[in-house]
């Protein structure tokens, strides 16, 4: 009987897997925008949480699968927002009660995504860190959410 070979890691898959999560993360880079700043501190406090840079907007997944977004005008919007995974309906109820703080945003707003608008009025950051873990609990795996 065959025995199934592990796929066979790369010299920079070994080596990314031996440092501490922290290591992994990319650092803040000149010119980094304040809010993005701001939003990966709480991301990247979540279990396993990894964070992708795209140009002027950066994505947070854990394991694989992305829960929030960072885009700064996208599609040239002009809006500056956090982009959250929501339970069925939870989308499009937030941008019709409160459309100047909440919007449906292009191509993922109908899979159910919202915005929340980082640009206008003081940012309440409690908040921005609930809907984000809200958006976590939907994509994570549940072992992770026992340990948060």
């Amino acid at each position: 009987m065959a025995r199934k070979r592990r796929p066979v890691k790369s010299a920079r898959q070994q080596k990314a897997a031996r440092q501490p999560q922290a290591a992994r993360q990319p650092q803040a880079a000149k010119g980094e925008h304040p809010l993005l700043r701001q939003l990966s501190k709480i991301c990247l406090s979540l279990p396993e949480v990894v964070r992708r840079d795209l140009n002027d907007h950066a994505d947070f997944r854990v394991r694989g699968k992305v829960f929030a977004y960072f885009l700064n005008n996208h599609h040239g919007d002009g809006i500056i927002s956090v982009c959250c995974k929501s339970a069925l309906g939870e989308n499009v109820d937030r941008a019709s009660r409160e459309p100047a703080r909440f919007y449906l945003p292009p191509y993922i707003g109908p899979r159910g995504w919202f915005g929340l608008r980082l640009d206008g009025e003081a940012v309440d950051w409690s908040e921005v860190r609930n809907l984000l873990e809200l958006s976590y609990g939907l994509v994570a795996p549940k072992r992770l959410l026992l340990r948060k």
